[in-house]
């Protein structure tokens, strides 16, 4: 059993829904991008309790919380020798938790969260490198999915909404 199989064991045994994020979902979404790392997101915090890995002995966690001001409510590292490191990402804001709701399921695999929010969280997280990628999903996908981020943006800060509108006009001119 893979690290991702077995830290997907654990989350479902304990009832935390999670979703794929990062550069695994956006190759689900037609980018090829590669990291060292597998990426969840959850907005559970019960996976900040190390009683919650327990199930792992032979696994390195590393639970990370963020503070008041950290826009994340932590990140708890796995990493087992022969696979990748696996970071399940936990966020604090409802439109992170509704990403994870409205994941979808391919091929019986792990869910997966939609193109719209896999761009508001690479909008939120901010860096050159998520930029890029909004700008590829942007790219190859079709005018719809511009619209479904537009309508999803009420939550981010107006900094981020900004941001968006400025990708958008240089994306479609």
């Amino acid at each position: 059993m893979t690290a991702l199989e077995r830290v997907r064991a654990i989350l479902a045994d304990a009832g935390v829904r999670c979703a794929l994020i990062g550069a695994a979902a956006l190759a689900a979404r037609g980018v090829a991008r590669s990291t060292f790392d597998i990426d969840l997101l959850t907005t559970d915090r019960r996976v900040l309790d190390a009683r919650a890995w327990a199930a792992l002995p032979s696994i390195a966690v590393d639970i990370r919380r963020g503070d008041v001001d950290d826009p994340l409510a932590g990140v708890v590292r796995i990493t087992l020798d022969a696979d990748r490191p696996i970071d399940v990402v936990v966020g604090k804001h409802p439109w992170q938790a509704r990403a994870v709701e409205r994941a979808e399921v391919i091929d019986g695999g792990m869910p997966i969260v939609l193109a719209r929010d896999l761009v508001l969280l690479k909008l939120y997280a901010g860096g050159t490198q998520d930029l890029w990628d909004i700008r590829e999903l942007l790219a190859r996908a079709d005018k719809t999915l511009a619209a479904e981020v537009t309508a999803d943006l009420a939550p981010l800060p107006p900094e981020l909404r900004q941001q968006w509108e400025s990708i958008v006009s240089e994306t479609h001119r």
